[in-house]
């Protein structure tokens, strides 16, 4: 699918989730993908679902996500260190916080993202 590195292909997503351009971000997820809806609580499963959660997401908030540092783990996944700033639609921050991604690929391909509490 590309022949970017993992650590490329996960700031290449970031900016794509901050421009709002899912779909460039979910044509890199397997069909199965499952995704962590952190804003309303549970999982979605399959591009379409992540899509139709970030849309709703960023009708009622504007988060922007900068991954600041990405790790491999001894299991393969990639561990992103991610400084979060989520403000409500009139431009008023909710939230100001360093948050853990977890990504699992297959390849070049997106097959779970989790979210992991922050390390002291």
């Amino acid at each position: 699918m590309t022949d970017r590195t993992p650590t490329e292909q996960i700031h290449a997503l970031y900016a794509a989730f901050n421009r709002r351009d899912s779909p460039y971000a979910t044509e890199r997820m397997s069909p199965d993908v499952t995704w962590p809806r952190a804003f309303k609580g549970g999982v979605v499963r399959g591009p379409d679902a992540v899509r139709a959660y970030w849309e709703e997401q960023w009708a009622e908030i504007d988060p922007h996500v900068l991954p600041t540092g990405i790790d491999r783990a001894a299991d393969g996944r990639f561990v992103v260190q991610v400084h979060q700033v989520v403000k409500d639609l009139a431009g008023a921050v909710l939230d100001d916080a360093t948050v853990e991604h977890v990504y699992t690929f297959d390849g070049d391909t997106i097959v779970a993202m989790e979210i992991q509490p922050t390390r002291p």
